[in-house]
């Protein structure tokens, strides 16, 4: 894990991650379409109309958790971890809580030291910039404390719902597994899209399929967290001028690792989050939807409201 850890920083900083502030980033800096003092981005589709269209698209009653099961032992992005301990307070020696509570009872509580950007998660506006720069013109040095961040934390995001749409790309590729690094072009989203009858709007939930959790994860856990097939930097461009309220596929990061040929590595991520508020949501659970060819589908997610937190583990919920 140490020897995948250097070598990730490594290309991220080939990629072009630098992290000192900038001057005249900042000059140059657009506020955002939802004003200058906005921190919820593409969560302002979320109106009443968005929501009644979403829940005309339950027909047959259907769900479908979205989040993978959270192991401990999965691998995520170094230096990312899980640890859980389950534990029996003041139970310890047989000592009976009966005399405390008027009755034989037993409980367990459970301590868990994580980070959460491991397994299936949603990147908040707050997670990743350039340039010491994130979304609507915040300067990281003015609101990543390391207590928590005083702006664009997970908790202001509000309920997101809407109208969700998967787009099966391996289905497209002919393959149950798309290949690491096999980049996902604006021509290819078009193509499949077309080819599979979805369409995108503003406001949708865009998720894709590429069978990398499901063929690789279990079978390859280090294969799995070292590469992936995904959005190349123009696709993520192309989605972006889309209005989409979130972007999300079933890999750990959504992007091409390692990135196709001209492309900086995770900048898709300053695309959506940083330049255009859009949601990204990693690890998704697409498998059953690709199966039975379900496109169209009613997108819930209310994730914790953990004052602060850059990134959450989420299980968005996909009903037809």
């Amino acid at each position: 894990m140490k020897r995948l850890f250097k070598s990730t920083i490594k290309m991220l900083l080939a990629g072009g991650f630098a992290l000192s502030a900038s001057a005249a980033l900042a000059a140059e800096c657009t506020p955002s379409k939802w004003g200058k003092d906005d921190q919820i981005g593409a969560a302002n589709y979320v109106k009443p109309d968005q929501v009644m269209m979403a829940a005309k698209l339950i027909k047959k009653g259907e769900t479908h958790p979205l989040g993978i099961v959270v192991d401990p032992n999965m691998p995520a992005f170094p230096p990312r971890k899980m640890m859980m301990q389950v534990v029996q307070p003041n139970q310890q020696y047989g000592r009976s809580l009966e005399t405390d509570f008027g009755w034989p009872i037993v409980y367990n509580d459970d301590v868990t030291q994580l980070w959460w950007g491991t397994g299936p998660q949603i990147d908040g506006l707050g997670h990743l910039g350039e340039e010491g720069m994130y979304y609507n013109c915040n300067e990281g040095k003015e609101f990543a404390a390391l207590t928590g961040l005083k702006k664009l934390g997970i908790h202001t995001i509000p309920p997101l719902v809407g109208r969700g749409v998967m787009i099966d790309m391996a289905k497209h590729n002919g393959v149950a597994v798309m290949d690491a690094g096999q980049g996902i072009s604006s021509a290819d989203i078009k193509a499949a899209a077309s080819a599979q009858g979805v369409e995108l709007r503003q406001g949708d939930v865009v998720l894709f399929h590429t069978g990398w959790t499901d063929g690789k994860l279990e079978s390859d856990p280090k294969a799995w967290v070292s590469a992936e097939p995904g959005l190349t930097n123009e696709a993520a461009e192309y989605l972006a001028s889309l209005n989409v309220m979130a972007v999300g596929a079933d890999t750990w990061g959504v992007e091409a690792v390692p990135p196709v040929k001209g492309d900086k590595v995770f900048y898709g991520h300053v695309t959506l989050l940083k330049k255009n508020g859009i949601y990204i949501l990693e690890t998704m659970n697409t498998g059953r939807l690709a199966k039975e060819g379900v496109h169209e589908f009613m997108f819930v997610l209310g994730q914790a409201r953990l004052q602060g937190a850059v990134q959450m583990i989420i299980n968005p919920v996909a009903m037809w």
